[in-house]
């Protein structure tokens, strides 16, 4: 029985170049989603005010624009995964996608069979997350008990897993990208334990994207420039020489 096109998960794809639009909107279609396209970067943010979609296929390199900084907007916007496409394969757009909380990233030219595969692999990992997007009605306020906040603190900060903030013991905001969010996740529910930076690198992106250890390098350092006292001389984040790394802060989970 096939699903009606009001049941398949709604892709924005971004690009410029309308013959790129048209074919991933084919690939999109073939492999069981809906795919709109926009072709600027004013389209693709009115697009994405105007209903929710599960996943965004967006184009870096779009003309007269700077995709990062569309990116970021999105971000500010909604949820939704982005996967990011791009001609460079250069290791340093891709530290500032991630940085940008994209969730994946594909160079140019890629195989029919690897975007599908890449867009099902951020689907899968964001799985909750896509289905509200795509199926979910406006959230109501729920009758019944709700589960437990979960908050975990260490030195002067909280961090809150369900507000997805860090916060000092003062009350101030601490931004965090969604991947030096996820990492300082991993470290306060599994502290004391030594980290490789391959197990790193699943935690704060797909696992289909390939690895390049220098990634998770650049993310501790800016993790620690934000909470350590003095990063040159880090307590929380510890190097373990030849291993990875180990956050050595003693962590408590709140009440409540």
């Amino acid at each position: 029985m096939h699903a009606s096109a009001a049941d398949k998960l709604q892709i924005l794809v971004v690009d410029d170049d309308p013959d790129m639009v048209a074919l991933l909107q084919d690939l999109l279609r073939q492999a069981g989603f809906e795919a709109e396209g926009a072709g600027c970067g004013a389209d693709a943010l009115s697009a994405l005010m105007a209903r929710r979609y599960a996943l965004v296929l967006l184009d870096l390199r779009l003309k007269g624009e700077d995709g990062l900084t569309l990116a970021r907007r999105m971000r500010q916007l909604s949820p939704v995964p982005i996967v990011m496409l791009s001609g460079s394969s250069d290791e340093t757009d891709r530290v500032l996608l991630l940085e940008l909380a994209a969730d994946d990233f594909l160079a140019k030219p890629f195989s029919p069979r690897e975007l599908v595969a890449r867009v099902r692999a951020v689907l899968r990992r964001c799985g909750a997350l896509a289905e509200r997007a795509a199926e979910a009605p406006e959230p109501r306020p729920l009758a019944g008990p709700q589960r437990p906040a979960e908050r975990w603190s260490f030195d002067r900060w909280v961090l809150d897993l369900d507000s997805r903030e860090l916060r000092s013991t003062d009350g101030a905001v601490c931004g965090l990208t969604q991947a030096e969010f996820r990492l300082l996740e991993a470290f306060v529910r599994h502290p004391q334990r030594v980290w490789t930076r391959d197990e790193l690198l699943l935690h704060t992106r797909s696992i289909d994207t390939d690895v390049f250890d220098r990634t998770i390098d650049v993310l501790i350092l800016r993790l620690r420039r934000k909470i350590e006292p003095d990063p040159r001389h880090p307590r929380y984040i510890r190097t373990e020489r030849g291993l990875g790394y180990l956050f050595a802060a003693p962590v408590q989970r709140l009440a409540g």
